[in-house]
């Protein structure tokens, strides 16, 4: 089994942990991430402190993850350019591609996310898929929204899912 990395970052939705293997950003997860929504080794035994002398390029992805999230968060970076190794079944793969292909600072409805994915009728399908997504605000699935255009479902916290929308679109979003 792949060992993986882990360090924190923080930032203003909260304190992020980024989980790497030597393929790639495996995950970011919330400071309330709940058990089991991210599929990952194990056992915690499996995921080390980045300070960990093995791995040098499970390291150079968690940082470059955390400089790129500082650039995000102040404003000088739009778009992640990160070796990506998510974990999920392969129409949770399919959707979470497209989630990399909604702009910065735009949102679309689930049922649009499941058109560009052949079938507008599996829109449940895609939120489930989004609300398994281990690699949050890179893969950006905060930018879905229901067919009204209301928030519904974010790991995060809805909260946090209006943050990060007001703060794309510009706006200066209170602080969480």
């Amino acid at each position: 089994m792949e060992r993986l990395l882990s360090t924190t970052v923080d930032s203003p939705v909260g304190r992020l942990t980024l989980v790497a293997g030597e393929h790639g950003l495996r995950a970011v997860l919330w400071p309330t991430e709940k058990d089991g929504r991210v599929t990952l080794p194990g056992s915690t035994a499996d995921v080390a402190a980045s300070g960990s002398a093995s791995q040098p390029a499970a390291r150079q992805v968690l940082d470059d993850t955390a400089a790129q999230l500082r650039e995000y968060f102040a404003g000088a970076r739009r778009e992640f350019d990160l070796p990506l190794d998510p974990h999920g079944t392969e129409f949770q793969r399919l959707a979470w591609q497209v989630l990399r292909t909604i702009p910065y600072g735009t949102t679309i409805t689930y049922g649009e996310q499941a058109s560009r994915l052949g079938d507008r009728n599996k829109s449940r399908a895609v939120g489930a898929a989004n609300g398994r997504n281990p690699i949050s605000i890179v893969v950006p699935c905060h930018r879905v929204v229901g067919s009204t255009g209301s928030l519904t479902g974010f790991a995060g916290g809805l909260d946090t899912k209006s943050w990060l929308l007001q703060f794309e679109r510009g706006e200066r979003p209170l602080p969480l």
